[in-house]
């Protein structure tokens, strides 16, 4: 395999990092809207607003024809990331920032290794090996590790 631009890895790295940056933020927002559902429609609502602007400037809106020949599936992601900011809208205000990452970062392992060995969602097929159930045994200690505090 060839090696990786090293801004390949960083850019996971910093997006990463503001992963609980992210979660506190609206979890304020919740707080002060007095509703999870309103923070994370806000924080969809602006991020919206950034990507079309950036999608304008780029001047790369999609067809109509590309969006419609789009499965049904194709249009789960923008679901799933309502899901995740609701949740860490409500959940990491009570779990605080580590143990609520922790347990983020345990569920993006254990469908990443499923996600690599039968190369759905369009990534490439990488077995499960010893190594990788190691390695995603330790991060569930990590996580009741950081539980037991």
């Amino acid at each position: 395999m060839p090696a990786v631009a090293w801004w390949l890895l960083t850019l996971p790295f910093i997006a990463g990092a503001f992963l609980p940056v992210q979660a506190g933020i609206n979890g304020q927002v919740a707080r002060h809207l007095t509703s999870v559902m309103g923070a994370a429609l806000l924080s969809f609502a602006v991020g919206t607003l950034a990507l079309l602007c950036l999608v304008l400037v780029q001047r790369d809106l999609p067809a109509l024809q590309t969006l419609k020949s789009l499965s049904w599936w194709h249009w789960s992601g923008g679901l799933l990331g309502a899901f995740f900011i609701a949740t860490a809208a409500f959940a990491a205000p009570r779990t605080g920032a580590l143990l609520f990452m922790a347990l983020v970062l345990a569920g993006q392992l254990s469908i990443a290794l499923l996600l690599d060995h039968f190369g759905w969602a369009g990534f490439r097929q990488a077995p499960v090996s010893g190594g990788k159930i190691a390695g995603l045994l330790l991060i569930f200690a990590g996580v009741w590790l950081i539980q037991r505090g």
